[in-house]
């Protein structure tokens, strides 16, 4: 296992990490152990859960794996949850105000059983709290020595930046990482969250690597979701489904499979290995259903694509950029000592 810096932090995770949203659902208790278990062995260091996977069972399941195992396994785990949405059916159960951020932090510490989190992550935007409010709780958490890093997900590329810049402006806490789906199929966030996130120093924490399932070879355009699967899921099913309605999809998977199959490792390996390679990551989280899928994941550990695999799945899976971020509206951003910046038609759609 590979470790990196979180963002510009001295905090050091894995460069793979282990989701935990299927624990206590379609992942049983014992099954969670068993994939923690094997995380550990495998090198694995960051956990990442949320207050509300599963109403609070991810987080009481990881509580209890940290309270039943020895210290030498425990100490190494850098433990991440997040606070933002809905614990409660009452107006203050949500957002990131002050009451509800202090309540929710509290919550996940008693059910994780720990007295403080590694990584506390704002699970989403609020409209409606003013940021210096939520940072504030933070800084205040920080010092409390409830947290010793905090995060950001789910937000888009002006509101990290603005939650950066008032954090360093009135020397409050600054958040470290950002958590964000990112994988062969999302490549949208390379516009603009990506290089927000550099700018900010934040690490990339991506989720959703394998785009629900759809970049396993599990699926075919043809036929229906597998039983039991992602895709025939009540709720993840709609989420990741669209995808499957697009010929790029199918473009993608297609190359992806050819290429794991000439380096001699599955679809999911090499999926995962390209976006761990991407700039600006510092964990990739797997999150999966059973311990065959996970150790199947943690086997890209270690997996470099040559540049010419990149270069194939770059090629492939690029969306069509129109402005303002095609090559004619880059060229208005850029500066060459030499002279003038060369501008460029951008590319026709595909067809």
């Amino acid at each position: 296992m590979d470790y990196r810096l979180l963002g510009r932090s001295g905090l050091a995770v894995s460069a793979f990490a282990l989701g935990t949203m299927t624990f206590g659902d379609s992942t049983s208790q014992e099954e969670a152990f068993a994939q923690l278990d094997a995380f550990a062995a495998a090198g694995g260091t960051l956990i990442d859960t949320a207050d509300v996977y599963m109403n609070g069972a991810a987080e009481t399941i990881v509580g209890r794996w940290l309270a039943e195992r020895p210290a030498h396994v425990t100490e190494p785990m850098i433990i991440a949850t997040k606070g933002r949405f809905p614990t409660s059916g009452d107006p203050n159960g949500q957002g990131n105000s002050r009451r509800h951020l202090q309540r929710a932090l509290d919550s996940s510490l008693a059910r994780l059983g720990v007295e403080a989190v590694d990584l506390y992550q704002l699970h989403g935007w609020d409209p409606l709290t003013p940021v210096q409010e939520t940072l504030a709780f933070l800084d205040d958490a920080v010092r409390a020595g409830k947290i010793r890093y905090s995060g950001l997900s789910n937000f888009t590329g002006w509101q990290l930046q603005k939650t950066s810049d008032l954090a360093e402006t009135r020397d409050l806490a600054r958040p470290v990482a950002f958590q964000l789906q990112y994988n062969l199929l999302v490549r949208e966030v390379e516009w603009e969250l990506v290089p927000a996130a550099e700018s900010a120093g934040l690490g990339l924490l991506v989720f959703s690597p394998l785009a629900g399932g759809v970049l396993t070879g599990k699926y075919r355009p043809d036929a229906p979701a597998p039983a039991g699967t992602r895709l025939a899921h009540p709720m993840f099913g709609p989420i990741f489904g669209a995808k499957t309605q697009q010929q790029r999809t199918w473009d993608v998977a297609s190359t992806l499979e050819r290429v794991a199959q000439e380096r001699g490792v599955t679809p999911a390996q090499a999926a995962l290995a390209w976006v761990a390679a991407r700039k600006g990551v510092s964990s990739v989280l797997l999150g999966a259903r059973t311990l065959e899928q996970l150790q199947g994941n943690l086997a890209a550990s270690g997996l470099v694509l040559s540049p010419e695999e990149t270069a194939q799945l770059d090629k492939v899976g690029e969306p069509y950029i129109d402005y303002p971020y095609g090559p004619m509206a880059a060229a208005l951003r850029t500066r060459e000592v030499s002279g003038t910046p060369r501008f460029a038609a951008p590319p026709a759609p595909a067809a």
